[in-house]
């Protein structure tokens, strides 16, 4: 079993648009500040779901994106997602409130001092350059929610090494 999702970092320069999501009640993302996105609906493209969770979460309507890759999440506790991640640069609308957390621009250098998914860290430091290819990323997390083995494009990546740049 498995569900396919999108995730859009949402740039502006300086800052992502991030969710904090504190609204829902048994949220696998529960308090952790994540991008904009979700489940894909039936017979959605990936670009169709990107489209709609962002104006349904934000009120924007992308006109700019690139899709950068996919991640792939196994998980001890929950069930194996597969992720299109996009950034989007250019928009229309203006943020509104979201009903599954807080929206907030959050300065790309404080990202990390909030409550985050530890492999976040991996595809965040990926998508900051835009010159980065598409990629394929796996990112393994055990019952704890640790993360215990990630693999970039089939390659393993060195947790222990691993730095944001």
């Amino acid at each position: 079993m498995s569900v396919q999702t999108t995730l859009c970092y949402i740039d502006n320069g300086d800052a992502y648009l991030m969710l904090h999501r504190v609204k829902k009640e048994h949220d696998v993302n529960k308090g952790k500040w994540i991008g904009i996105g979700g489940k894909f609906e039936p017979d959605e493209s990936p670009v169709e779901c990107m489209m709609r969770e962002v104006s349904e979460e934000t009120g924007l309507v992308p006109r700019t994106w690139c899709c950068r890759g996919i991640v792939t999440f196994v998980s001890a506790r929950w069930v194996t997602e597969y992720m299109h991640l996009f950034t989007i640069t250019e928009w229309t609308g203006e943020v509104r409130s979201c009903n599954e957390g807080i929206l907030e621009w959050v300065p790309k250098d404080e990202l990390l001092a909030l409550p985050h998914w530890k492999g976040d860290e991996i595809f965040l430091s990926l998508i900051s350059a835009p010159e980065t290819p598409f990629f394929s990323l796996k990112l393994v997390y055990d019952k704890d929610d640790t993360l215990v083995d990630a693999q970039l494009d089939g390659s393993p990546v060195d947790l222990k090494d691993w730095n944001w740049t």
